[in-house]
C-alpha cells in the first residue's frame, strides 16, 4: 500500500478549522468555515443538501459517488468538485472503501467600493483584477468532478505544516494556500486565458531611480559613473544619457547637488566644523567644499551658516564644538 500523501493532517484533522481565518483578496472578503481533512468510512452517507457559500471538495485517497443536481458522478483519488452557492448535492463512499475528502469552505463576499479603494501604485489593481477573474470562473465552474490537474491539494498541507510547525507568517502562509486552492480550482474550468495587460516599465525611469537610490545610499563615498553604470547594469555613456533625460544634470552635477544639500543641513542643524561636514559629504577637502559651495551658492559655507544663524536666532545646535567659521 503506497503511503498517504496527507497522513500527517490525520494527527489533528480540524485544527485549521478553529482558526478564524478572514482576509481580503483584491475587492473581495474571504471568511473559512471549514479548511480540514475529513474520513467518510465505507458506506457513510450524506444526504442532499446546499450551502449559500462556496464548498471545495477533494478526493486524496479512496472512493465513492456524489449527486450533483440530478446527476451521479464516480469519484476516486485525484478529483475535486465544487458545491455552491446553492448547488443540491449528496455524497456517498463505496461500500467497501473508504473515502478521503480534503475540504475547503468559504464565503467570498465583494466588498463596497469604499472599503475596496486602496493604492494602485502597490500593484492592487492587478490583484484585484486577478482575483475578480477568478471568481468569475469559480461562479462558472460546471456541476461536475474534474481531475485536480493543478495539485490544489497541496496547499492543504501547506497551510497546515505552517500552523503545526507555528511557522513565521502562519498567517500569510494560510492566506496564499487558500488563494492558490481557489486559482487552481478554477484553472481546471477554464479555458486559457489571456494574461492581463500588466503595465510595462518605462526603462529609462526606472534606471534612473535605481542609480539615484544607489548614489543616494553612497554619496558620501567616492562615487564614479561607471561604478553605478554597472550597477545599474547598463553602460557609462548610456546612463550620462538617462541622467540628461530624466533630470537636466549631468551625472557629476547630480552627485554634486546632492552633497551640497546634505552640507547646507549640516552647515545649519549641527555644530561641525567645515572641515568635518566636508569629509562627512563627500568632499576631498575643506577648501574644495568652499569653492564649490561658493561657485554654486555665491558665498562661503561659514557666510551661509551665519546667514541661516541670523534668520533663526533661535536656532540651537545639536552637536559639539566649535563653529569654526
Amino acid at each position: 500500500m503506497k503511503p498517504f500523501h496527507f497522513q500527517e493532517m490525520e494527527e489533528n484533522r480540524y485544527a485549521l478549522d478553529r482558526l478564524d481565518i478572514q482576509f481580503r483578496w483584491g475587492n473581495y472578503g474571504i471568511r473559512v468555515l471549514k479548511f480540514h481533512l475529513t474520513t467518510f468510512p465505507p458506506g457513510k452517507v450524506v444526504g442532499f443538501h446546499k450551502h449559500s457559500e462556496y464548498e471545495f471538495h477533494f478526493i486524496p485517497r479512496g472512493k465513492g459517488k456524489v449527486i450533483l443536481g440530478d446527476r451521479e458522478h464516480s469519484l476516486h483519488e485525484g478529483l475535486f468538485y465544487l458545491t455552491g452557492p446553492n448547488v443540491v448535492h449528496y455524497q456517498e463512499a463505496d461500500a467497501h472503501e473508504a473515502m478521503d475528502e480534503l475540504c475547503l469552505h468559504v464565503d467570498i463576499v465583494r466588498l463596497s467600493e469604499c472599503a475596496a479603494q486602496q493604492d494602485a501604485q502597490w500593484g492592487a489593481h492587478w490583484e484585484a483584477e486577478e482575483a475578480e477573474q477568478c471568481v468569475k470562473a469559480l461562479q462558472s465552474i460546471p456541476a461536475y468532478p474534474a481531475v485536480d490537474q493543478y495539485n490544489a491539494m497541496h496547499w492543504f498541507l501547506a497551510a497546515y505544516r505552517a500552523w503545526r510547525e507555528n511557522q513565521p507568517g502562519l498567517f500569510t502562509t494560510i492566506k496564499q494556500s487558500i488563494i492558490q486552492i481557489l486559482l487552481r480550482a478554477a484553472r481546471c474550468h477554464t479555458d486559457r486565458q489571456e494574461p492581463l495587460p500588466y503595465p510595462s516599465r518605462d526603462m529609462n525611469a526606472h534606471r534612473f531611480r535605481l542609480a539615484t537610490r544607489f548614489i543616494q545610499d553612497n554619496y558620501a563615498n567616492p562615487i564614479t559613473l561607471e561604478e553605478v553604470s554597472e550597477k545599474v547594469g547598463v553602460s557609462g555613456r548610456q546612463l550620462q544619457r538617462i541622467f540628461e533625460e530624466q533630470a537636466s544634470l549631468t551625472f557629476s552635477e547630480y552627485v554634486e547637488h546632492l552633497r551640497l544639500s546634505h552640507v547646507c543641513t549640516d552647515l545649519v542643524e549641527s555644530a561641525r566644523t567645515v572641515e568635518q561636514i566636508a569629509a562627512e559629504h563627500g568632499f576631498s577637502s575643506s577648501n574644495y567644499l568652499h569653492y564649490v559651495f561658493k561657485k554654486r551658492f555665491g558665498v562661503t559655507p561659514g557666510q551661509y551658516r551665519l546667514q541661516q544663524l541670523e534668520r533663526k536666532p533661535d536656532l540651537k545646535f545639536t552637536g559639539k564644538g566649535d563653529l569654526n567659521l
